[in-house]
């Protein structure tokens, strides 16, 4: 009997609950291991510790000092004062690290040390020690170490800018040492341990690129211009900063050149109007113009801002989506299924059509994820780009005295307390703005890939309906009834209402007008909510995509003023022009060249005709006089800092576009 019993037992078929729970609890463990390998192949539990021959707490240790000794001994050889020439031989000076406000500043050098500054700042918050120097104690006092290392990082790369301000032999070979220490370090480190342990380890290496390029730079610069000094001696440049650009801007100003008339882009096609447009938005360097070396500053800040922000957006999502796809299971698949987020199978067992579908679906996430985050940085560098384009024309029109064409009231182009204050933080405000607009933009973008990706291009795919789709199939008759309507308004306004005459077009038909407006009321509110929503769809993508631009207001002209990207942007607009404008260099440098002594002229002979004395030809020097002259009275008819202080401006406030009072913006 009980052999008879244990075989029925054992005969009969098993319960379908607890097979399917034995089938899932078998695969579960092959999964589980499946999940556990991926992992540690994305993020090993352990990895392992790396310590370079030079430590960032050495190369900090080491290059700090230095380089305040470097900055000590610059500041006593070039002497800004003398006010006691019996102690040092006159008071020594602080070395400014570039001439912002001149147009030939040190551009390669400026730009490679702040994008590595900014680079440096980027890194800062994942550092475990914030400040190299010192180990943080408490969380509170790593906050605290954060506050110091803002102060810090500008310090230490001081040196290596600051080493460009004196222009001598002696300066350059110390920013050619410097520059080397710094890459020597930087590259060891980066060869000797290429992933970092905070994050995914290719952030630490693709985080450091900008830093590698920089230094590169730099030591490439300093050596270049150190051969170029070997010529000239221990001293400084003889010439005067910026003449030669003084000069080219006041010859391509006086230069007569051929304009084409206004009928010639008329009878342009779509695609010379296109490539037109498309080139506007890339920045052509022109003969007699240069870019502030501020602005250059400030979009080179950006881009790298922009880059890092990139570089941290990508490595903080990617590794966590390929471990959820690699980690995914039955389990998940059957929950995603109950939820209705995966389309079901007919057969209840078969679970890898689920498994694939929802992999697919992550892998789907992954390129929308890579693709808008591509398309914010391609749209955020255009825009930059637009921005050098817009300021050249800004400058240009602020040059001539066109205040209007630039601003929507009349200003007077003078430095004040404000404006001075927003030309020392414009630099910073142009970085924070596109670092802000490429998460915004981040967002949106992602959003809509994802919805453009499972809405249309998975269903269409799969040959499955969506949602998108059922919505359009059921409600043809509301769509097609507004298409109809807008298209019956086009129409009867083109062939009913208007009546073309000789010269000019009259309204005609206006009882039949009047009824066709009164009847399609209720149509044109349903159109008007569509273009409300699209109106607020197009205002979020205009505002977002062109937020990183502070040459325009993203306000209507009677609120601009409250737009603070805008409000920094004018006053470093009026402290630009007022200290930089090159006609009024020209001016002061034509004040400035000291007169030739002209050569004794020859005895007369008195024996000659008194005709033959007036018929003298004019010699060189008088012809230059006279072309300096010239040149000199342009410059004060041109100047419109001078427009102000002028007979007719005085007797008339609103002379030349501006006043002498005007609001300030």
């Amino acid at each position: 009997m009980a052999s008879n019993g244990s075989a029925g037992i054992r005969d009969s078929p098993p319960e379908p609950g607890i097979f399917l729970d034995e089938e899932l609890g078998s695969d579960w463990y092959i999964y589980e291991s499946t999940e556990s390998t991926a992992r540690d192949d994305l993020f090993p539990e352990e990895i392992p510790e790396c310590h370079p021959a030079i430590s960032p707490r050495m190369y900090h240790t080491v290059m700090a000092p230095i380089s305040l000794a470097v900055i000590v001994a610059l500041s006593f050889l070039v002497k800004r004062r003398r006010l006691r020439r019996s102690c040092w031989n006159g008071v020594p000076g602080l070395l400014s690290p570039a001439d912002l406000l001149g147009p030939a500043g040190p551009r390669a050098a400026a730009a490679a040390v702040c994008a590595l500054l900014v680079s440096s700042l980027c890194q800062l918050p994942l550092q475990p020690e914030p400040l190299p120097l010192v180990s943080p104690a408490s969380p509170a006092a790593r906050e605290l170490w954060k506050l110091l290392a803002l102060l810090y990082y500008p310090a230490f790369y001081l040196p290596l800018l600051a080493c460009a301000a004196p222009r001598r032999r002696l300066a350059y070979g110390a920013g050619t040492l410097l520059a080397w220490g710094h890459c020597a370090a930087q590259l060891g480190q980066r060869l000797h341990c290429p992933l970092g342990r905070q994050l995914p380890g290719l952030y630490s290496a693709l985080s450091h690129v900008p830093v590698l390029l920089s230094l590169a730079l730099l030591s490439l610069w300093y050596p270049a211009r150190l051969i170029r000094s070997l010529g000239r001696g221990d001293g400084p440049e003889p010439q005067i900063p910026g003449k030669s650009y003084y000069r080219s801007y006041l010859k391509a100003l006086l230069s007569k050149r051929g304009r084409k008339g206004s009928s010639a882009k008329m009878e342009e096609s779509l695609w010379p109007r296109l490539r037109s447009y498309l080139r506007s938005y890339v920045y052509i360097p022109e003969e007699g113009f240069r870019i502030p070396l501020m602005l250059v500053v400030s979009v080179t800040t950006a881009v790298i801002a922009v880059y890092q922000v990139a570089v941290l957006l990508l490595a903080a999502a990617l590794p966590a989506l390929r471990a959820v796809r690699a980690g995914i299971t039955k389990d998940a698949a059957v929950l995603l299924v109950q939820l209705g987020l995966l389309p079901g199978t007919a057969r209840p067992g078969d679970m890898e059509r689920e498994l694939r579908t929802a992999r697919h679906y992550l892998w789907a996430l992954e390129v929308c994820y890579i693709c808008s985050l591509a398309l914010c940085c391609l749209l955020t560098c255009a825009m930059l780009l637009r921005t050098l384009a817009m300021h050249r024309s800004n400058l240009r029109a602020l040059y001539q005295g066109a205040v209007l064409d630039v601003f929507s009231e009349a200003r007077i182009l003078r430095p004040s307390r404000g404006a001075v204050v927003c030309w020392i933080a414009f630099s910073g405000f142009q970085a924070a703005f596109a670092c802000l607009g490429l998460l915004i933009q981040q967002v949106i973008f992602f959003l809509c890939f994802v919805a453009f990706t499972f809405l249309v291009v998975i269903p269409l795919q799969a040959g499955t309906g969506s949602l998108l789709f059922g919505i359009i199939r059921n409600m043809w008759p509301f769509w097609l009834a507004l298409v109809v309507a807008v298209l019956l308004q086009h129409l009867l306004a083109r062939f009913q209402f208007l009546e073309q005459h000789s010269l000019q077009t009259e309204l005609t038909n206006r009882r039949a007008l009047y009824i066709v407006t009164f009847l399609l009321f209720p149509t044109n509110v349903l159109v008007g909510v569509l273009a409300g929503v699209w109106r607020v769809v197009i205002s979020g993508l205009y505002n977002a995509v062109h937020l990183c631009r502070l040459d325009i207001s993203l306000l209507h002209r009677g609120v601009e003023t409250f737009d603070p990207g805008y409000h920094t942007y004018c006053h470093y607009l009026k402290v630009e022009v007022s200290q930089c404008h090159p006609l009024l260099k020209a001016f002061c440098l034509l004040l400035l060249q000291p007169r030739q002594t002209e050569p004794p002229a020859a005895p007369r002979d008195t024996h000659l005709e008194e005709g033959l004395q007036l018929t003298r030809p004019a010699g060189a020097a008088r012809a230059r006089r006279l072309r300096a002259r010239w040149a000199l009275a342009y410059t004060l008819l041109r100047n419109p800092s001078l427009a102000a202080a002028r007979k007719s401006a005085l007797a008339d406030p609103a002379a030349n576009g501006a006043r002498l009072r005007g609001p300030r913006p």
